[in-house]
């Protein structure tokens, strides 16, 4: 049996979202601060990520926050690194919206910050729908997924400014062909950017940052 939804109301959390969304945007802006959001499913390396970059960003202001279902183990580990640090928890919800960041912005020291890393909620589909007020979506999947996530997960794909691979050097191991994930990604969003990367070593972050235009060195 099917459930009948309130497509009124759908449109007006969405609408309202937004509103909250561009709200972010504007505070970003107004304190200087280039901001971004990644995504991917649990697992896929979306905390590594930023800690290598951050790791290769030299003396540059960055925060981070931390989204996930229930508790602070990525917020410790970003507070463990000296960055100013907050943890998002959401209950049941399976995903950050506007809201919640923009709650979690009303004590962060904006002030002490020129780049802030949002880590959204470990999901492929529930965030798709819910813009942060962020300048770009970073997505991170990693081969431990299988070469079959972008053909069941195009929506999230077809919107994402970068799209990383995560994890390459367990390709073989796991028996997936990268070339399957790049063909797949350019059916569904062809004239966006995939990069290949080994997050926890470093591999593929110059190219990354490159992209975001964010000052990056490979750490010594």
């Amino acid at each position: 049996m099917h459930k009948i939804c309130d497509v009124s109301m759908e449109k007006n959390i969405l609408e309202e979202n937004q509103h909250i969304a561009e709200h972010n945007e504007e505070l970003f802006k107004e304190h200087g601060i280039r901001a971004f959001n990644v995504l991917g499913a649990i697992g896929s390396g979306k905390t590594s990520l930023i800690e290598s970059l951050y790791k290769g960003m030299g003396d540059k202001k960055v925060g981070a926050i931390a989204g996930d279902l229930t508790g602070e183990d990525d917020h410790l580990r970003f507070k463990a690194l000296g960055m100013p640090s907050k943890a998002i928890n959401t209950g049941k919800d399976c995903h950050l919206d506007a809201h919640y960041v923009s709650h979690a912005l009303d004590d962060f020291p904006l002030e002490e910050i020129d780049y802030l890393f949002i880590e959204n909620v470990g999901n492929l589909i529930c965030p798709v729908d819910f813009p942060l007020g962020t300048e770009s979506d970073i997505v991170v999947i990693s081969v431990t997924e299988g070469d079959d996530m972008i053909r069941k997960h195009p929506l999230i794909f077809s919107q994402a400014d970068v799209t990383v691979v995560n994890k390459v050097d367990l390709a073989d191991i796991m028996g997936v062909d990268l070339e399957v994930i790049h063909s797949d990604f350019k059916k569904v969003n062809p004239n966006g950017t995939l990069i290949e990367a080994d997050a926890r070593k470093g591999k593929g972050m110059d190219e990354l940052a490159t992209l975001l235009n964010i000052p990056y060195s490979l750490p010594r």
